[in-house]
């Protein structure tokens, strides 16, 4: 994980997700120390606890960090406690203050951390503590900026005495910047802007200082936009590399087409096809807002999509439509599947290219029906599933068995989504998996043998402080496959963003990375969290969550 990791002399001192907790929805993440010579590991956090941010004192005694104990599914601040324990081996693990975060070290008793307080304002505080041998007390807690703006992630170093950098959201701009905060002046703090001078319209996130205070680091937008092409296509370590290769993908929704010769993907809006080999070639075809994607089994060249706003509700105008894209000199011909428009979305093909599973609100809820793939439901529909939940997210399996799907039938409109199988004519429903109680278990895709699902989770719970990311929809969600009756779950990434809607295909893609090619932009079109928009009357957040 890339958060913050810290040498300290012959040992790297680091977050890490590799070591499953004992529940679903509980944190995987902790904080080991790695010998960078003879690679030894030991995890520091005690078991069934997550550690985020760690900060080694300027000694190298101390390891501070944000702590976690249970997860409820927060997306905005964790509402993480302070706690130090020794470097050496996490021993002497002592609590030192309530809600707070991202801890930084001034020198050996004093901390900075931030921590969001009851009208919304992020700020940063300072802690100063007593220190004697093993024995430590906290002395006194001061908040160092004010209200009125944001103020978050905050560093400092020895090197530089009286100063922190901070990242800060201030109520002119719509973006993060970087700056410093002069202490040293009693009664009135100045501050000293560092990017945005440079970069006005980019996002500048999560400083640091360097350890003699001469250097100010920090992460950069470069991007021009959350999604949309170009187009990065990253080769990842697989877990099981004999098995499969794994690939991350920069876009929404793909799919691969049966030839494994070209993947489709969605830019909310557009449609869009690329080459797998290394040689990009990205083309739209269709310019509409659509999700997701899926290629016919047997028909070459047409893919299905849904055609309309997405996260809508049942009655909401979305139809199933299917894009012939033929050769490359041919304009794409769009079909209309569905006539109805009560929010039909979601196709998957049956493997014989027959029909198309899809799930659809026209009863009033969103159910699973059935349709001819050709002709649409103007020949008739089956309903699948019929009851006042969601059914959605179908997958039809290769060999033709089953259809996989997410449903919150458990508790219906709760949020929590679980995976389910049923056979096509509607027998032998049976849930696959949950990620516990209020959790997510969505996108599932079957293996080209039938055998396994993949799927996106938030079974690994949450694996940084979501304040140290740009705008996600939900800041957990990582890649896991699972057998087909339930049993044998394996985590592929470890994300502290969000990885999401996998694919998989029968053919192996060969380890080569097509590189985004960014320009330097002067404008960065990644959007911040919208709950830092604070509402005028400063008593509450306004926007959508995280």
């Amino acid at each position: 994980m890339k958060d913050r990791p810290s040498l300290f002399g012959e040992n790297l001192i680091y977050v890490s997700t590799h070591e499953p907790s004992s529940s679903p929805r509980k944190s995987w993440a902790g904080v080991y120390s790695t010998h960078i010579s003879n690679l030894n590991t030991m995890r520091l956090t005690p078991d069934d606890v997550a550690d985020f941010s760690p900060a080694v004192s300027p000694s190298g005694y101390w390891t501070a960090v944000a702590s976690l104990s249970v997860w409820s599914g927060e997306v905005e601040e964790l509402n993480t406690d302070l706690y130090l324990f020794r470097t050496s081996d996490g021993s002497q693990r002592t609590f030192i203050e309530h809600h707070a975060g991202w801890p930084c070290w001034a020198d050996d008793s004093t901390l900075y951390f931030h921590r969001r307080d009851e009208s919304g304002w992020w700020g940063v505080y300072k802690a100063v503590l007593s220190i004697t041998g093993d024995a430590i007390s906290l002395i006194s807690v001061d908040r160092i900026t004010p209200t009125g703006f944001h103020a978050f992630t905050p560093a400092a170093s020895p090197g530089l005495p009286g100063v922190v950098a901070i990242a800060t959201r201030r109520p002119d701009s719509e973006y993060r910047h970087v700056e410093l905060v002069d202490l040293r002046s009693k009664g009135k703090y100045s501050y000293i802007e560092v990017t945005r001078n440079v970069k006005p319209f980019s996002h500048h996130y999560n400083p640091f200082i360097s350890p003699d205070g001469s250097r100010i680091g920090y992460h950069r937008c470069r991007g021009s936009s959350n999604g949309n092409p170009p187009l990065l296509f990253e080769n990842l370590k697989s877990i099981a590399p004999k098995e499969f290769s794994l690939f991350r993908f920069d876009g929404s929704y793909p799919s691969f087409s049966p030839d494994g010769k070209h993947i489709a993907f969605v830019g909310l809006p557009g449609v869009y096809v690329a080459n797998t080999d290394g040689t990009g070639n990205i083309k739209e075809i269709f310019s509409g807002n659509a999700f997701p994607t899926a290629w016919d089994w047997k028909r070459e060249g047409v893919i299905y999509t849904s055609y309309g706003p997405d996260f809508a509700s049942e009655r909401t105008r979305v139809d199933i439509i299917s894009i012939y894209i033929g050769n490359n000199d041919n304009e794409p011909v769009i079909k209309r599947l569905t006539t109805g428009g009560e929010n039909n979305a979601f196709p998957s093909p049956s493997p014989d290219g027959k029909w198309i599973v899809f799930r659809s609100g026209r009863s009033g809820h969103k159910n699973l029906y059935i349709m001819d793939s050709m002709k649409g439901e103007s020949t008739g529909l089956y309903q699948l599933t019929e009851g006042p939940w969601t059914d959605t997210m179908c997958s039809w399996s290769p060999d033709g068995e089953w259809i996989a799907f997410s449903s919150d039938r458990e508790n219906p409109g709760g949020g929590s989504f679980a995976i389910y199988m049923v056979h096509p004519n509607g027998t032998g429903l049976r849930r696959v998996v949950h990620s516990g109680e209020g959790g997510r278990a969505n996108h599932p895709a079957f293996s080209p043998d039938s055998k396994k699902l993949v799927f996106t989770s938030d079974y690994a719970g949450v694996s940084a402080e979501p304040i140290s990311n740009p705008h996600h929809y939900q800041p957990y969600g990582d890649i896991f496959t699972i057998n087909i009756d339930g049993w044998g779950i394996r985590r592929l990434t470890h994300n502290s963003y969000e990885d999401g809607t996998p694919a998989w295909t029968k053919f192996f893609l060969e380890p080569k990375d097509v590189s985004e090619s960014l320009k330097g932009s002067a404008y960065c079109g990644f959007d911040d969290c919208h709950w830092l928009n604070i509402a005028a009357n400063h008593n509450k957040i306004d926007g959508k969550s995280c």
